[in-house]
């Protein structure tokens, strides 16, 4: 026994790589590193502790009982990321592809369920080709046990997913229901079916990379919010996004020390052009409100007329939601409005005060927005924003036309600070086209149409394309110069720090999916 038992420690040393953070260091240019190397390198030095490092599979047939690997493809346990308990899960490729099996599924639950009753973020490095065929149904009511679980931690403690290699069929699901999705680029790859599948299907040639890599999934699905070059820039990635969130739904995310001091920013007075249909970069606006260098930008190259991400302001973790007048204007489409609900749910689940920067001409039109809904998807930005209990301040730089302006965290629907800045118009299109119908039968009778019509579009553009009369009505609380957004913005979310919202007594609304 005694024999047994140093035979089985000297494997876990040999496996737990014996001071693996200096030996990962060395090799920053590697491609993909092993699980646990990834273990080592996200986690502070010396405090990984591992959960179920003897366990292996109970499969008899196929042979498989001549094949028994202590840990059974999957590296779990706890330990802390800047001195703060987290619990992770990494799939080890080489052991039967990373293959998920019954208790591989096990172990991946056993954490999950820590993690929930302490409270504290779970994150799940996946690399793993899917279902063990060798053990049927009971692989796949492991994915199912893992799925329940990942509904029940929702809301309540933030999860993270890492696709650091191929996850395909029941296994994209998980990822697919955690918070945020990181991809590592040419190395990782998701898809329900497979190029061999869609091939003999649809007979459509697509590589893996194309049917489901990281650029696809970044660009056009949205199913990534990150990528990486490599995996070290990755697990680099999870420790930044983990610093702009509190360990659970019960705390607000930790607070950076910061000494006010001149919060006054005169780059902000020159971003806004004198034409009102010259784009410009609200990337520059959020850079010259926020503390330098802060803003993590989330979902970057999908939905690009609309920014989110997260940023500190004061030393304060807040969510930004941004319309971006550099692509398509700013409007509101499909994609944008789901990007933008998501994030905006994900905050306020999570205590984190949300700073809406608008700029929004109105929505997308078009018979393919509508024939793919963007009743529907509009609505969920709708939702998310009005169901939103965290501290909520809006700043209109330029436009808050027609519907959007309500969609976009205005006064009527919860609001609780809104500034607009002098260029501000709020109204419900703009002054061309509102002209046009309110002015129609003076403009056709004009002798010079073209002339009345310039004369009616100032007209209406003097009594609305401005801030000042919503303001008159309250919906808009001051009129600010933009030099003075940071200082107002420090303001108004510490004066909102204990803001306490009664929500309607229910068992959950039911938001238009």
């Amino acid at each position: 026994m005694k024999s047994k038992i140093e035979d089985l420690n000297k494997k876990l040393k040999e496996a737990h790589l014996g001071g693996g953070q200096a030996r990962i260091d060395k090799q920053h240019d590697k491609k993909k590193l092993t699980a646990r190397e990834r273990v080592m390198y996200l986690l502070d030095e010396g405090s990984f502790e591992e959960i179920g490092a003897l366990v292996t599979h109970r499969t008899k047939s196929f042979g498989m009982d001549k094949q028994l690997f202590y840990g059974d493809g999957v590296v779990t346990g706890y330990g802390t990321v800047n001195g703060r308990l987290i619990y992770i899960f990494a799939q080890d490729f080489t052991v039967f592809g990373g293959s998920l099996s019954e208790t591989h599924a096990e172990k991946i639950c056993k954490v999950m369920d820590l993690a929930v009753k302490v409270g504290a973020p779970i994150i799940g490095l996946n690399d793993s080709g899917g279902a063990r065929i060798q053990e049927g149904v009971r692989s796949l009511g492991g994915y199912a046990d893992i799925f329940f679980r990942n509904v029940q931690a929702s809301g309540v403690i933030p999860q993270l997913s890492a696709i650091m290699g191929p996850c395909a069929g029941g296994a994209v699901y998980s990822p697919a229901m955690t918070d945020f999705t990181l991809m590592v680029e040419n190395s990782s790859y998701m898809f329900v079916t497979g190029p061999n599948v869609v091939k003999t299907v649809t007979n459509e040639n697509v590589t893996s990379e194309e049917l489901g890599g990281a650029s696809t999934h970044s660009t056009k699905s949205g199913v990534a919010h990150k990528t990486s070059i490599n995996d070290i820039e990755c697990l680099e990635d999870l420790k930044s996004l983990l610093s702009y969130l509190p360990q659970n739904n019960k705390e607000t995310a930790t607070h950076l020390p910061y000494e006010l001091g001149d919060e006054f920013r005169e780059q902000l007075s020159d971003i806004i052009p004198d034409n009102a249909n010259k784009p410009y970069d609200m990337h520059q606006v959020i850079n010259g409100i926020i503390d330098a260098d802060s803003f993590y930008e989330i979902h970057k190259n999908h939905a690009e007329n609309i920014l989110v991400g997260f940023a500190r302001l004061g030393g304060r973790s807040i969510g930004i939601v941004a319309n971006q007048p550099m692509f398509l204007a700013g409007v509101l489409d499909v994609n944008s409005a789901k990007k933008a609900a998501r994030f905006v749910r994900f905050c306020d689940a999570f205590n984190i005060p949300l700073l809406v920067l608008e700029d929004v001409p109105g929505f997308l039109p078009g018979t393919d927005q509508e024939w793919n809904g963007i009743i529907v998807h509009g609505a969920k930005l709708l939702y998310a924003f009005s169901e939103a209990t965290v501290p909520r301040v809006t700043v209109i730089t330029r436009k808050a036309y027609g519907g959007a302006y309500d969609v976009m965290n205005s006064k009527h629907i919860g609001s609780d600070m809104n500034f607009a800045w002098p260029s501000a118009e709020i109204a419900v299109m703009g002054a061309k086209g509102a002209a046009e119908i309110i002015f129609k039968k003076e403009i056709n009778k004009a002798d010079d149409k073209e002339a009345k019509w310039k004369e009616k579009e100032a007209e209406y553009a003097e009594l609305f394309a401005n801030p000042y009369s919503a303001a008159e009505r309250g919906f808009v609380d001051e009129v600010i110069l933009p030099k003075d957004t940071r200082r107002k913005l420090i303001k108004a979310f510490s004066m909102l720090e204990n803001k306490v919202v009664t929500r309607p007594d229910r068992k959950h609304g039911n938001i238009p999916l």
